[in-house]
């Protein structure tokens, strides 16, 4: 690994609320939230009185009586976005692109054409703003966890630049919620036996970490802390699973919500599968208990999964069976669907009707059926819009609160 801060990490300043303050210069300087029953985003003005991401907007609006509420422009959204990658991808071919307002970059073999890595950082964020408009940004550094965590201390519109001689002078003094993978349950934990710093986190035992957080996650988050980063920027664009999660304050876990949620999760993962003619033979889901303890249960199927309704029910099956192992937990706050281990959208080979088969063997009668209904709605839905045509239990429900544009430009592809 190159010894120079080669890795840039670039990340748009509250994105969305700043789509918006651009399109309308009225609101600029403004407590905004993006949204309306929720928010979506918020600008920092909103943010410095306590506005946050997925708050209720009643809620909101009691922290800062003067907050703005906007609807989202979701395809002026996808436009900047395609603009800044575009100025990203002039000064290096390795661009990694994690999510629509965020890139990690590797300027090391673009030294002789552009400069040193400050200086194409210090380039970058004037053409951003001066060609997008846009606030971003930056931090650049021998790695690409360092580099995320700097450009999180350059926020809001700035630039940090972390020499490998400055590393644990820089990452000492930081709070340890920096740490990729560091929660807010993980985070008290940690500050319970007085590790509230990186450089804390860096030098705790070993096995004390392991009796806070589980020995697999201790190691990583050590070897984190120690900045000890081996990930290489990616460019390959390939997405290793796709995933959606849905928020739910704290909610009773009753079949009838299980099923209206799952379904939701289950209708914008297998469908987003299929537009990329994709499937997966690994589902997982993960179930956040208040307290923000999250347990996860996944299966590995033998035919590859692509259907609506056969990933709501191998979802619901996995919830269920998380939920009898947790008996003492009597509320919900969170619930997601991630399908991995992917494969190109396979031929399918019809089987013969077999009474008592599985149903979810790809080539079974019903299996088939339900693939033909989801792609004959997928083809309505791309003429006409999301709302025109769904399963009922999806469509009636109340999960449409948070508009799926935004779900599908925020929930990030791993």
């Amino acid at each position: 690994m190159d010894e120079r801060p080669t890795v840039l990490h670039a990340d748009l300043d509250a994105f969305y609320a700043s789509v918006e303050q651009l399109l309308d210069p009225r609101l600029r300087g403004r407590a905004l939230a993006v949204g309306g029953g929720v928010v979506l985003a918020a600008s920092y003005e909103a943010k410095r009185v306590g506005v946050s991401s997925g708050m209720v907007g009643w809620r909101a609006r009691e922290r800062c009586p003067d907050l703005i509420f906007v609807k989202g422009h979701f395809s002026e959204y996808r436009r900047l976005s395609e603009q800044v990658m575009g100025i990203l991808g002039d000064y290096t071919p390795a661009v990694e692109r994690v999510s629509i307002d965020e890139a990690f970059l590797d300027v090391g073999g673009s030294r002789r054409l552009f400069g040193e890595p400050a200086e194409i950082a210090k380039v970058i964020r004037h053409r951003v703003a001066g060609e997008v408009g846009l606030p971003i940004s930056v931090g650049a550094a021998r790695t690409k966890h360092l580099a995320k965590i700097a450009s999180q201390v350059a926020k809001p519109d700035g630039l940090v630049v972390v020499e490998p001689d400055r590393e644990r002078a820089f990452l000492d003094p930081l709070p340890v919620q920096l740490v990729w993978g560091v929660g807010p349950a993980t985070q008290a934990r940690l500050a319970h036996r007085g590790i509230t710093t990186i450089g804390e986190l860096a030098r705790a035992s070993p096995d004390t970490l392991a009796r806070l957080v589980g020995g697999g996650v201790a190691g990583k988050l050590r070897a984190l802390a120690n900045n000890d980063d081996w990930r290489r920027v990616r460019t390959d664009g390939r997405a290793r699973s796709v995933g959606a999660q849905s928020a739910l304050g704290r909610a009773s876990p009753t079949p009838e919500l299980l099923a209206e949620v799952l379904g939701h999760l289950a209708d914008r993962v297998a469908g987003r599968l299929r537009a990329k003619r994709r499937a997966g033979r690994t589902v997982t889901v993960r179930v956040r208990f208040s307290g923000m303890r999250s347990i996860t249960r996944s299966v590995t199927v033998r035919d590859p999964v692509a259907s609506t309704l056969t990933l709501r029910e191998i979802a619901e099956s996995l919830v269920v069976q998380a939920l009898s192992d947790h008996p003492v937990e009597r509320s919900v706050t969170l619930l997601a669907i991630s399908v991995s281990n992917l494969i190109e959208d396979p031929e399918v080979q019809l089987e013969l009707p077999v009474p008592g088969g599985d149903r979810h063997r790809s080539g079974s009668p019903p299996a088939v059926a339900r693939l033909a209904v989801d792609r004959s709605m997928d083809a309505v839905r791309s003429r006409f819009g999301r709302s025109a045509v769904g399963y009922a239990a999806v469509a009636l429900s109340e999960r449409g609160a948070v508009p799926d544009e935004f779900r599908e430009l925020a929930e990030r592809e791993a």
